[in-house]
């Protein structure tokens, strides 16, 4: 079985550990969002790349969702120590080493795909990892910042404001531009059945989606998606001040409607959202809280059984 998912960093990583545990021997490809990138310290940073990575490569700090199991922060508290402003954003030793793998890659010339293809060389995810696109694509948020409109980096919205302030837009800058990464649109053509994971569905699954050529290549593919969001509110993150951005109700039924059915074929929502309905797609209610492994496999065998593969 060839499988394609789209996914964005916790969620969708933590969802592609239980659908590994479901189906180990499926050929696994997952096209991973880069608009949450970020260039700081001179350093490209690669949110969701790295998350899944880690995560797949049973290197991810489990407790945090995010960075590198064993980790410490000496750096950090140096930059701190100079008074460097960014230092909200904060990357682990361990983790810098990732980075400047990236960084000296990139600067000789290879592109994103090949450097994830180097990096993947050393924690053996048993998937193919494929950024959305080798194009730069960084996601920014308009918001009001003392009593001025302006635009910040979706990094800085998240991470360092929490989200807290109202997003008044959510764009892309780069997104009309760019195109599939290589292998991005063989791996869609040849897949038995696309998954989204229970992801961001505006910054996450919802920027994969606007690299041209990606949601055209999905129309005529079984596509089912798995709501982030449960019981009104989202299982992890701020996902509700996203949706806001784009007059999206925070709920199961809106998320699902808001990808339709020109992109879903079958949509599993949580037991306690059982009678949402999505004109023109399959609805199912299954417990969808990533409790552990065996909890997420049991949510990817009900995606694949919804799916009929």
């Amino acid at each position: 079985m060839r499988i394609v998912a789209l996914a964005g960093g916790i969620g969708g990583a933590r969802f592609l550990q239980g659908l590994r545990a479901a189906v180990p021997e499926a050929e696994l490809t997952v096209v991973v969002n880069t608009g949450d990138d970020i260039t700081m310290y001179g350093l490209r940073i690669c949110p969701d790349l790295d998350t899944v990575m880690y995560t797949l490569g049973n290197g991810i700090d489990t407790d945090r969702g995010w960075g590198r199991k064993e980790e410490t922060f000496v750096v950090k508290d140096e930059l701190a120590a100079y008074d460097v402003p960014t230092t909200w954003f904060g990357l682990g030793d361990r983790d810098l080493a990732t980075h400047l793998v990236r960084r000296t890659m990139l600067d000789a010339g290879f592109p994103l795909s090949q450097v994830t293809a180097a990096l993947c060389a050393r924690w053996q995810p048993e998937a193919t990892l494929l950024p959305m696109s080798d194009d730069r694509v960084e996601t920014h948020v308009m918001v009001e910042l003392d009593g001025t409109r302006k635009a910040i980096h979706f990094q800085e919205w998240w991470v360092k404001h929490r989200a807290s302030l109202p997003a008044l837009a959510i764009v892309a800058v780069g997104a009309e531009a760019a195109t599939p990464a290589p292998g991005v649109l063989d791996a869609v053509d040849a897949a038995d059945v696309v998954l989204l994971p229970p992801s961001n569905p505006v910054v996450s699954i919802g920027t994969i989606l606007q690299v041209k050529g990606i949601r055209e290549a999905l129309r005529g593919k079984t596509v089912v998606g798995l709501s982030p969001i449960v019981g009104g509110s989202p299982v992890r993150g701020m996902a509700d001040a996203c949706l806001d951005a784009i007059d999206v109700e925070t709920s199961a039924e809106a998320v699902g409607r808001h990808y339709g059915s020109e992109l879903l074929d079958g949509w599993l929502v949580d037991t306690v959202d059982a009678g949402a309905t999505v004109p023109g797609v399959e609805v199912r209610a299954v417990p969808l809280l990533m409790t552990d492994v065996q909890a997420t496999a049991a949510m990817a065998r009900a995606a694949l059984e919804l799916a009929g593969v």
